[in-house]
C-alpha cells in the first residue's frame, strides 16, 4: 500500500502515517473514478444471501499497508488503492456498499471463518493451505521481487542472502514459504529475518538503512521503489507468480459465486481492467475468475 500523492522525499514519513492505524475505514479512491460508473448485474445480484441483501453492505476486513493494493490516505482512515477501488466496484455489481474494517494481515482469515466479516480482501495470495481454511476467488496475478537500497551497497543477492538483514511483512507467503527455504539454504551462514506487522514499516526499514534488503509482491515492490524518490532499486527477477484471493468462508458458497459473477461482469464492461489500469498493475490482470484456483 503505497501513498501516491506524497513527496517521495518523505517516503518514510509517509510509511510511518500509513502505519498509525486507525479505528475506522472508509473506502475512497485516490485518482476519484475507481472502476468508473458501475451498474447492478441483477444476476449477480440475484446470489448474494438474502441476510447480506438485507443489510446492504459486505463488511470487509483489510490491512491497509499494502500500497499500491490497499493503503491508507493521507488523512490516516481512508482506505485507497486498486484493491479498494475493484473490490467497491464488485459490490455495487452487487447492488450492496462496502463496509471496510481495518485489521491485521494475520487475523482477517479467521474473522472470516469466524463471521467477523464476510469478506477478507488483503492481497492475499492463493494457496491450498488457505484454501483449506476459506474460499479463495483469483482475481489478480502477482508474484514475489526484492528491493534494496540504491545501488545494492551491500551487495544483496536474492537468491543467497546470506548473512543479511532482510525485512519482511509478518505471515505473508514470503515469511511463511519463500524465506525458510532459503534460510536453510544458508547453512551456518543464516540471514536476519525482521518481522513487521505492516508491509510500510518493512519498506520503511529498507529506506531507513535498518534492513539490507526486503521481498514482498511485485506490484507492491514496484510502487515503492517508484516512490522513494531514488532511494530505493529493485532486485533481481520476479518469481513464483499467483494469483492474489478475496477470502469468504466456506458456508457462503453463495456469496462466492455473486462475486465472481460480478468479477465477469466487471472485465465484459471494462470496470476491472481500467481499475487496475488507474494504479499501474494492469500487466496482473487476468480474465478467469475461479474458486480456489490453486489445486
Amino acid at each position: 500500500m503505497r501513498p501516491k500523492l506524497l513527496a517521495a522525499a518523505t517516503l518514510t514519513a509517509v510509511l510511518a502515517l500509513a502505519g498509525c492505524g486507525s479505528t475506522s475505514l472508509d473506502g475512497g479512491t485516490k485518482k476519484g473514478d475507481g472502476a468508473g460508473k458501475v451498474t447492478v448485474d441483477e444476476a449477480a445480484a440475484a446470489l448474494v444471501p438474502q441476510a447480506i441483501k438485507d443489510k446492504g453492505k459486505l463488511t470487509v476486513g483489510t490491512d491497509a499497508s499494502y500500497a499500491p493494493s490497499e493503503f491508507l490516505d493521507t488523512d490516516g482512515k481512508t482506505a485507497i488503492g486498486f484493491d479498494i477501488d475493484l473490490f467497491n466496484a464488485v459490490a455495487a455489481k452487487l447492488g450492496l456498499k462496502v463496509d471496510w474494517q481495518p485489521a491485521s494481515f494475520d487475523s482477517i482469515i479467521g474473522g472470516v471463518t469466524s463471521g467477523k466479516y464476510d469478506v477478507g480482501v488483503s492481497s492475499f495470495t492463493v494457496n491450498t493451505d488457505r484454501e483449506k481454511q476459506v474460499d479463495m476467488i483469483g482475481y489478480f496475478n502477482a508474484g514475489t521481487q526484492w528491493a534494496t537500497a540504491a545501488g545494492n551497497p551491500k551487495g544483496v543477492d536474492p537468491s543467497n542472502a546470506c548473512g543479511f538483514n532482510v525485512a519482511v511483512q509478518t505471515a505473508t507467503v514470503q515469511d511463511t514459504d519463500d524465506l525458510p527455504a532459503k534460510l536453510k539454504a544458508c547453512g551456518d551462514n543464516p540471514f536476519k529475518v525482521v518481522r513487521y506487522e505492516k508491509q510500510d514499516e518493512a519498506t520503511a526499514a529498507v529506506a531507513a538503512g535498518k534492513a539490507d534488503a526486503m521481498l514482498a509482491d511485485s506490484p507492491v515492490v514496484a510502487y515503492a521503489v517508484q516512490q522513494s524518490g531514488g532511494k530505493l532499486e529493485s532486485l533481481g527477477d520476479i518469481y513464483d507468480a499467483a494469483p492474489y484471493g478475496y477470502t469468504i468462508s466456506k458456508d457462503n458458497a453463495d456469496l462466492s459465486a455473486a462475486i465472481v459473477k460480478a468479477l465477469e461482469s466487471l472485465k465484459a464492461d471494462g470496470g476491472y481492467d481500467k481499475a487496475l489500469e488507474a494504479w499501474g498493475v494492469a500487466q496482473g490482470g487476468i480474465s478467469e475468475f475461479a474458486i480456489n484456483p490453486v489445486k
